[in-house]
């Protein structure tokens, strides 16, 4: 049962972490480029809540032994990033809505060898889209076709939104996506001027961009950025990249990749503990997860 936790009045030291034991239960991250914020971020808030578990990040280039080791060893929960997202899928034994939608997962929770497979993206982008007022009458564009964009136009679809493009250099695969919910898709964005824009390619992201440039780009012609309402960055890292630079500074509503990071992160720390952190640990474990 989920309970919710008495808010810590200070941050973690070396002094109240826990260390580990025999019973202290693993969590796990399994992507092609492992970083510290899952690690950081996860292992803050065990601390912060004197939980008994341990999160590490790994890679692996043998996916259906990893996931096997997940269900084998009892490992709690595991974190899953590109490009394992869609390949897990046929790896667990229940697939719920917010995987299934979208055929990418994100979370394996483990319940006594039993694994169900969801997608905390999918759930924090629709939350975002919410909670920020944005227009279901707006007509968008989302750049990418990828597992994050998937999640996004699948929470676009099933928040009401009537009227988008999918903007995907892969032809392939971005009329897949366009085509799966309903929208259009166009290789480049050109004259068009939606209310909302959003990224979710690695444009803009430091140190995982397609080429060296990539990390100073913006996604869609700057015209377009102005021309919006709202600007809604999938990327984390950094937490101002140029694209939400450009928005913030014409004035823009802007949603970022740090707080679908943080949403995405929290609710897969319920899944793994059945604690619900409160909005204020959940803050400062993103503080902590980026310092």
């Amino acid at each position: 049962m989920t309970t919710s936790p008495t808010p810590a009045t200070a941050a973690p030291t070396a002094a109240t972490i826990r260390m580990p034991s025999k019973d202290t239960r693993l969590c796990i991250s399994l992507a092609a480029r492992p970083s510290n914020l899952g690690t950081r971020f996860h292992n803050f808030l065990y601390a912060e809540l004197g939980l008994d578990f341990l999160y590490k990040a790994f890679t692996t280039s043998d996916l259906t032994a990893a996931v096997a080791g997940v269900r084998a060893l009892g490992i709690r929960g595991c974190s899953v990033s590109m490009p394992f997202k869609e390949d897990c899928l046929a790896l667990v034994d229940t697939v719920e809505r917010s995987a299934e939608v979208i055929r990418s997962v994100n979370t394996i929770v483990n319940d006594d060898g039993h694994l169900t497979a969801s997608n905390t993206d999918y759930v924090a982008v629709a939350q975002l889209l919410r909670e920020h007022g944005v227009a279901q009458d707006s007509d968008f564009a989302v750049c990418g076709s990828g597992g994050m964009a998937k999640a996004v136009v699948a929470a676009l679809r099933d928040g009401g939104f009537e009227r988008g493009t999918v903007v995907a250099r892969n032809e392939a695969t971005g009329r897949e996506l366009a085509e799966r919910y309903g929208y259009a898709w166009t290789a480049s964005l050109g004259a068009a001027r939606p209310r909302l824009v959003v990224n979710a390619t690695p444009v803009g992201m430091a140190g995982g961009a397609h080429d060296t440039a990539a990390a100073d780009d913006l996604p869609v012609p700057g015209e377009a950025v102005d021309a919006a309402e709202t600007v809604f960055e999938v990327v984390a890292v950094p937490a101002e990249t140029p694209l939400l630079r450009r928005a913030r500074e014409r004035g823009l509503r802007t949603i970022t990749g740090v707080e679908v990071q943080a949403l995405q992160a929290a609710a897969q720390f319920e899944r793994y503990t059945g604690v619900r952190p409160t909005t204020e640990q959940v803050r400062r474990a993103s503080e902590f997860a980026r310092s």
